[in-house]
């Protein structure tokens, strides 16, 4: 059969290149006849080339068979099978779709006649896992994989050459203006067309202007997440495969990256800024340039902008193509993704993450002041910022500052209307006597802050706002041209950039446009107590937007100078790093001299300088909603809190020896929340010391050691807190390193523990068993401890009647119980204040921290009189600050405060919203095995398999980090780390527990865990 062997294509020649027509039977066919493998054929998509699975009779996969466009020649299949073979030896960890071999080393390989003309057709390796196509979400761990496997592939590639590459494809971007011209007219949509026009064109010339520098070597050009495959053995989509060589080529290399960067951004819930960790990855592997980071995004533009055209044209020519048809509206997801942004921004941007950030610029010093006569010691720095002293109380979600979801649109002049908490903290900075009172450039403002946003807001300013205390005329800092000139808005070319100056809407400017100026000339008078605005851009630039997300303000801001200098101050120290420098600066600090098994949550952790309520901001002045905090019931910042501290810290803080009002009226207030006869208080300093003081409390009046636990608990890091903690998660091995005297006893789930749902009721039986046996052996146990509501599984109850069963057998030999409220207690589960209640017991010893103190350490231990007494045979008891007046003062203000804003009834109410809420989503994903808990203590496991109940682990993890980018603080516990832990401060409220709900909705629909 006639093909020629050394022909390539060239796309200009043919134009259009539809699949071959080849039947599924038709592929069996070719397969037996000419490959000399009998299997059934199913057929996979493919934009020009045609592609069936092979399996034998048992379903099992045998090889992909790949019958290759008629346009392509021999030299090019064969090309692309000798880069397999290449990359797939420098890469043995990386799996590739290599050719099939017969015994002799000849490839399984034939020209065939594909009803479309000769073809080549070849057996493929096929990569088992699934690719990462689809809509679902990618994880930064992911999109970073990816780009660590275009890496990995370009340097295989580098050195490769071969007469099949020389071809000219669609695909190659050193192609794509020319083909983005030629087939535009297959855009129907006027308005589509022309912004796949505009912006070939601008990226195409911002290439040209690196291009020379730009090296060319084979490149796979199609390492997109359709070719990308799925470890088989991973839960997540970790991409470790390679197939489909069919755009193999000679172009630029930087390309291979462009490919890749494009393909994850119709993907779910992805941002251009999502896609960064590939760059990263990729140049941790293959640096890059200056000059090819500088053409990535452009390319990534042209890519993107080819895919939509190239689409259109094929579905036009193949309209039978159901997967050139299918991908339509994804490629055009991915145009409008790749031009969210100007060009420039998120070049910069990726300068950025490539370590080639453009350095910092200010303003020149003026020949004359922008401000007429007025001193640098006039102007007052107004710190907007989330460590500012002004964001106090809540001040930042003040009734006109913003409250809910996002406030930025990017508009150009989003930012410029100012909130309450901004006027309210400049009018005390003119109070103060200064004339002006300016923001930094630069910083995140806090008072842009909404609360309960799944999308970050703008708060990082691009400019400086002024606000005049009296009349100030600005005037010309030098030669400039008037370019606009209009009620509350000047415009001016000045010193090669753009000078903005906005003013109050009813203030006319004193220049007209086109006026070209000298300094010193007038340009506007800024009335006394109206707010206005400096800012210098690119003259060549975008229009910059008053405030801009942090995510983007590295893109943003080298597009910008710092002003200040106009106004003859110094330029902003702090604008010199990214926020994202100093958050990886700060660690770093942090590891160098904290022991790092105190852990830290997130691989890349936000910096959370401020809480109210149930709410933590960062210093991007980002707010998350907080699910994880039991140690603030009140709230963070609770101004209770805040004055009892403040105010005891003015007068007195010592040791409980000495005598002061606080101490017994707390001890009194603590007392009376318990039943008889546990009427008898030892303060400490954490929950860790409680439980540790409680075992010895139960040692001393039982004269006896030994303790039996429960496995799979937690009670602390104290070395008799720790001893009786048998948490795997804590410590994988727990179990083994428990020291004699700890007896442990099963772990009561009745959810995933040994006996499950009604047979949980075995688990009392056999404890008691184990009780009874050590009591048998010589050794009773002295204390059984455990949590009286089942924190480390989850928030999971115990079956009914455990603690009434275990109490009463440790006590028939001499033992005392124990009881671990360090999570449970003080209102949280809602019904009951104590865990204790809901079992229907009575401790002999209660441990109590956490939500005592809001946050402030404080701990305690409430037994009865005689039990207390006998701890004098041990010695006598002392704790610094335990009981201290400062820490007696707090814990006064929380219970008053638990009482006041009836927190334990907002524990019923709101919780049980959620967990309803939280029980529906049950319904819709099948990875939620089960709902845990009472009140505002709840679980929601994650499981595989509900039969088997597999932990999803790594899934749960993902999720987590998934609800981090949404604006959510949620953390999983467990030993299997499959469920998250609902713990959030008491003062939760009904739209935030709704928020919460929604927002896991959305992530495990976008993780694609639909049912």
């Amino acid at each position: 059969m006639p093909h020629a062997d050394h022909r390539t294509v060239d796309f200009f020649a043919r134009e259009a290149l539809p699949a071959p027509r080849t039947t599924p039977a038709e592929a069996e066919l070719l397969a037996a006849r000419h490959l000399g493998t009998a299997a059934r054929a199913e057929a996979l998509g493919s934009q020009q080339d045609a592609n069936f699975l092979l399996r034998d009779g048992d379903g099992t996969a045998l090889a992909v068979l790949k019958v290759a466009n008629p346009a392509f020649g021999e030299a090019e299949v064969e090309a692309q099978d000798a880069a397999a073979d290449l990359v797939a030896a420098a890469h043995p960890g990386l799996r590739v779709a290599t050719v099939l071999r017969r015994p002799d080393g000849t490839p399984r390989r034939a020209v065939v006649e594909s009803g479309s003309g000769p073809a080549v057709a070849r057996l493929l390796r096929h990569l088992p896992g699934g690719t990462l196509s689809g809509r679902r979400h990618l994880s930064p761990g992911t999109v970073a994989a990816t780009g660590a496997v275009a890496a990995r592939v370009s340097t295989a590639l580098r050195d490769f050459r071969h007469p099949g590459l020389e071809r000219v494809l669609q695909w190659d971007l050193r192609h794509a203006d020319r083909v983005v011209e030629r087939l535009a007219g297959h855009v129907t949509e006027p308005e589509r067309r022309a912004a796949v026009l505009a912006a070939t064109a601008g990226a195409w010339s911002r290439v040209q202007e690196v291009a020379a520098a730009l090296p060319v070597q084979a490149v796979h050009l199609d390492l997109t997440d359709d070719n990308l495959v799925r470890r088989p053995d991973s839960p997540l989509p970790v991409p470790d495969g390679v197939i489909d060589f069919g755009d193999l080529t000679a172009s630029w290399a930087v390309s291979e990256l462009a490919v890749t960067l494009s393909s994850l951004l119709h993907h779910d819930g992805m941002e251009p800024h999502h896609v960064l960790p590939a760059v990263r990855a990729f140049h941790a592997l293959r640096p890059l340039s200056a000059e090819e980071a500088a053409a990535l995004w452009p390319l990534v533009v042209l890519r993107a902008a080819g895919l939509v055209v190239s689409g259109r044209q094929q579905a036009a020519v193949d309209a039978d193509n159901a997967y050139a048809t299918g991908a339509l509206e994804r490629e055009w997801r991915i145009f409008e993704q790749a031009t969210r942004l100007p060009l420039p921004v998120m070049t910069h941007l990726v300068a950025d993450a490539a370590g080639y950030a453009a350095p910092p610029t200010a303003a020149a010093p003026p020949a004359h002041p922008l401000l007429r006569g007025l001193a640098p010691d006039r102007f007052a720095l107004l710190d907007l910022a989330t460590e500012s002293d002004a964001m106090d109380g809540g001040a930042w979600l003040g009734a006109d500052s913003p409250h809910t979801g996002t406030t930025h649109t990017d508009s150009p002049h989003a930012g410029t209307t100012h909130t309450g908490v901004e006027r309210r903290a400049a009018a005390a900075v003119l109070a103060g006597g200064a004339a002006v009172a300016r923001t930094p450039y630069g910083r995140a403002r806090l008072s842009r802050t909404p609360v309960l946003s799944a999308v970050s807001p703008a708060t990082v300013a691009t400019g400086v706002d002024l606000w005049p205390g009296e009349e100030l005329p600005a005037q010309a800092p030098g030669a400039a041209l008037v370019l606009t000139a209009a009620p509350g808005l000047l415009e001016l070319a000045y010193d090669g950039r753009v000078l903005v100056l906005e003013f109050d809407a009813a203030t006319r400017p004193s220049v007209p446009v086109g006026a070209e100026l000298r300094g010193g000339e007038e340009l506007v008078r800024l009335p006394a107590g109206a707010p206005a605005r400096l800012a210098l851009r690119a003259a060549d630039g975008p229009t910059v937007p008053a405030l801009v997300r942090p995510e983007y303000a590295a893109g943003w801001l080298p597009l910008t100078a710092d002003p200040a200098p106009l106004l003859g101050l110094d330029a902003t120290a702090a604008a010199t790093a990214t926020a994202r420098t100093e958050r990886a600066d700060l660690l770093a600090r942090r590891a160098a001299v904290f022991a790092t098994v105190q852990e830290h949550y997130y691989a890349e952790p936000p910096r959370i300088e401020r809480g109210w309520r149930h709410h933590l901001v960062s210093t991007d002045g980002r707010a998350y909603l907080d699910i994880v905090n039991n140690v603030t019931p009140l709230g963070h910042a609770h101004p209770s809190v805040e004055r009892a501290v403040a105010r005891q810290l003015r007068r007195l803080n010592t040791n409980s020896r000495f005598h002061y009002a606080s101490v017994v009226e707390f001890t009194e207030r603590l007392a009376a929340l318990l039943p008889d006869p546990l009427d008898t208080v030892f303060l400490v300093n954490s929950g860790s010391e409680a439980v540790d003081l409680g075992l010895r409390l139960a040692a001393g009046a039982s004269g006896r050691p030994d303790v039996v636990a429960v496995r799979e608990a937690y009670h602390g890091w104290t070395y008799a807190s720790d001893a009786v903690s048998t948490s795997l998660q804590d410590n994988p091995n727990a179990l083994a390193t428990r020291p004699g005297w700890v007896h442990t006893v099963d772990s009561p789930n009745p959810y995933r523990g040994r006996h499950r749902g009604a047979d949980a009721a075995r688990y009392a039986p056999e404890a008691v068993a184990v009780v009874d046996a050590l009591a048998a052996a010589g050794r009773p146990a002295g204390a059984f401890v455990s949590e009286t509501f089942y924190g480390n599984a989850g928030g999971v109850a115990l079956p009914d009647g455990y603690l009434a069963q275990v109490y009463a057998a440790v006590r028939r030999h001499g033992g005392l119980a124990v009881a671990d409220e360090v999570q449970a207690g003080y209102g949280r589960l809602g019904e009951w204040f104590w865990g204790f209640e809901q079992q229907r017991v009575v401790p002999d010893v209660v441990c109590v921290a956490k939500a005592m103190g809001n946050g402030h350490p404080l701990g305690a231990v409430v037994t009865t009189r005689e039990i207390a007494e006998r701890y004098r045979d041990q010695g006598y008891f002392f704790s610094s600050t335990g009981g201290s007046p400062v820490s007696s003062a707090v814990g006064l203000a929380v219970l008053d405060t638990l009482r006041d804003e009836d927190l334990q009834g907002n524990a019923v109410r709101v919780g049980g919203h959620l967990k309803r809420r939280l029980r529906a989503l049950a319904d819709r994903y099948r990875i939620v095995g089960a709902v845990h808990g009472s009140g505002l203590y709840l679980g929601l496991e994650l499981v595989r398999d509900r039969a088997t109940l597999e932990p999803a682990t790594e899934e749960t993890a993902e999720l987590c980090d998934r609800m981090l980018d949404l604006g959510v603080v949620v953390q999983p516990t467990g030993d299997h780390l499959n469920v998250l832990k609902i713990k959030p401060p008491l003062c939760l409220d009904t739209a935030a527990a709704d928020f919460f709900a929604d927002t896991l909705d959305l992530a495990l629909a976008q993780l694609g865990h639909g049912a």
